[in-house]
């Protein structure tokens, strides 16, 4: 088994340009379906069905997986056939005809300003890592940035004096944010008396450290996101995502165009931006409703 994924890592990584974190669930996805059918080697994928992979898939939503995680690890068998059958070690990709599971559209959560004002001064600005906490929340609303973004960014992709950053996506596209004053401010900030003091002489490229003087990392930020909002008195589920998507939200209800907002989320298509018009529409509907004399 380990032979042949080591492969298919190689190829997604130097031919596809894949983000570690990408690979890293394709992993995960195609050993389970390996395990579960026996099968760690060309020949004897070659000899599996459609309709097996089909009772696979199946078998996942039956034991409580989700359509959405269902579909994505079908996705990545497809992957794996298709590079089978492109290196010749198989003749066919039987995973081709087999439909994904039926996918309800969710409308992402957003938080109201009013929320976000309470987050974004959350933070305890008199201690290095309030500050640090403090840009980084502004900044991530500021811009939009998936999380993975924004733990991510170095000392050199940002330009205060310019007011945008530059950051790389997902696959591996690379693409130009602006961020307002308030940003600006807190991440000035946070580089001029935080920053070296969580160093503490050492040195790191990049721009969000721990304590340790390492990297943020995704699941650390999702603690500090959480830790915030219970502070704020926000008790409504939240995640960093939240305010990804309160930025897209509160865009468009100002008036901003899709286009400009596909550049700025970093989306590859445009249809994926277009969500957001349902959730504003959502929100309108329900202030009418519950405004309008007529409205219930």
């Amino acid at each position: 088994m380990d032979a042949l994924l080591n492969e298919y890592v190689t190829y997604l990584v130097v031919d596809r340009n894949r983000s570690p974190a990408t690979v890293e669930a394709y992993l995960r996805d195609l050993r389970h379906f390996m395990t579960t059918t026996g099968c760690a080697d060309p020949q004897c994928l070659s000899a599996i069905t459609p309709m097996r992979i089909m009772e696979y898939v199946n078998a996942l939503k039956s034991g409580g997986m989700a359509a959405s995680s269902a579909a994505r690890r079908l996705a990545s068998i497809k992957g794996l056939y298709k590079f089978l059958v492109a290196e010749d070690l198989v003749q066919s990709n039987p995973a081709e005809t087999v439909r994904a599971p039926k996918l309800w559209r969710k409308l992402p959560g957003s938080l109201a300003p009013e929320d976000v004002d309470r987050l974004l001064a959350g933070p305890d600005l008199a201690r290095p890592e309030g500050l640090r906490d403090a840009a980084m929340l502004e900044t991530l609303y500021a811009t939009g940035l998936r999380v993975s973004e924004l733990v991510g960014l170095t000392l050199s992709s940002i330009n205060l004096e310019a007011g945008y950053l530059s950051t790389t996506g997902k696959g591996a596209k690379t693409r130009l944010v602006p961020f307002g004053e308030e940003a600006r401010l807190r991440i000035e900030e946070y580089k001029a008396i935080a920053r070296p003091r969580l160093l503490s002489g050492r040195s790191s490229e990049f721009l969000f450290i721990t304590r340790l003087g390492g990297p943020m990392t995704r699941q650390g930020f999702w603690k500090i996101v959480k830790k915030t909002a219970m502070k704020a008195g926000i008790w409504k589920p939240i995640s960093p995502h939240s305010l990804r998507h309160s930025f897209a939200t509160h865009l468009l209800e100002r008036g901003a165009d899709l286009r400009s907002l596909q550049s700025m989320l970093g989306h590859s298509d445009i249809s994926t931006t277009q969500i957001y018009t349902h959730v504003t529409e959502s929100r309108l509907a329900r202030i009418f409703s519950q405004i309008h004399p007529r409205g219930r």
